[in-house]
């Protein structure tokens, strides 16, 4: 599974502690320089996510772009270490597929309802346009319940995290992390009427 180097549990360099401060203050080059240091892999994670059928009508650097432009101090980037810049590129990816799906569903009127699935290796299910605006539905009404499950959702999902990198981007312990990704899929199955 493709996942953030950058964003490992390990400790953080000291130049990365001072990025993510200087982007904390509101320093646009920082960031870019952050999402420089990422580049690499937040290409391979959005080839993941468009492997999974996510996103099909944007190519790999078409994704990458768009959630670093979601990624601007002006818009409340409040770096607070590098798991925390791990969630934020996570729900960045989410929302650029979530409002193209979105977009593209408008256009359609509708079109057919299907069930998303949501297994243990996460790269089985397809996921097209309507697909992607159920389970941010759900995902969004699971927030509401019990928003540590749906970052971990997130986390896993989006941003290709395993079961430690979310631990560590939470704060919280590995099995946290499995015990509610458990209960947040079984939630999610539901709620998409899977059975």
């Amino acid at each position: 599974m493709a996942t953030l180097r950058m964003m490992s549990h390990e400790a953080p360099t000291p130049p990365t502690l001072e990025l993510i401060r200087a982007a904390r203050d509101g320093d646009r080059s920082a960031v870019d320089e952050l999402f420089a240091l990422a580049y690499d892999e937040l290409r391979s994670l959005a080839q993941l996510i468009r492997a999974r059928g996510a996103g099909e009508t944007l190519n790999t650097t078409a994704l990458v772009h768009e959630a670093y432009l979601k990624l601007q101090p002006e818009r409340g980037l409040d770096l607070q270490d590098k798991a925390h810049f791990t969630r934020i590129v996570a729900r960045a990816m989410r929302q650029v597929l979530i409002d193209a799906a979105r977009r593209r569903v408008a256009e359609k009127r509708g079109g057919g309802m299907t069930d998303v699935t949501l297994d243990e290796a996460l790269g089985s299910a397809t996921l097209r346009d309507q697909d992607l605006v159920q389970l941010d539905d759900a995902l969004q009404e699971l927030e509401g319940l019990d928003p540590r499950r749906a970052s971990i959702v997130e986390c896993r999902f989006f941003g290709g995290l395993t079961v430690e990198e979310t631990a560590v981007a939470l704060g919280v312990s590995a099995p946290t992390v499995k015990r509610d990704w458990r209960v947040a899929r079984a939630w999610l199955a539901r709620a998409l009427g899977e059975g």
